[in-house]
């Protein structure tokens, strides 16, 4: 995906050739920048490669999420839940519901 918008890789880095002129620069300092450069690009890549997966694997888990939040069980809804619910405290606490009202 990203790797397709980049221009160079690293292997193109390290490959490439400087032609020298009157007054060039010092080639083991190209190098030696050129070295740092090809470091920092592979550490992005695998960084942009860590991501997209990361990225993969939260949208499936997003959408398996979506998906159990939408099943309830056939016949239930809040109401009845709640109702349920309702039972069951004045059935545990009885009449000490109504004492603090």
């Amino acid at each position: 995906m990203m790797a397709d918008k980049l221009k160079l890789t690293a292997k193109e880095i390290l490959e490439k050739e400087f032609k020298t002129g009157f007054r060039g620069y010092k080639q083991e300092e190209v190098d030696k920048f050129l070295d740092l450069i090809i470091k920092d690009y592979e550490a992005m890549h695998t960084i942009i490669d860590e991501m997209q997966q990361e990225n993969v694997r939260l949208k499936k888990q997003l959408e398996e999420s979506n998906r159990k939040q939408h099943v309830q069980p056939a016949g239930t809804t809040n109401f009845d839940i709640l109702k349920r619910l309702s039972n069951l405290e004045k059935h545990v606490f009885g009449s000490k519901l109504d004492e603090n009202y």
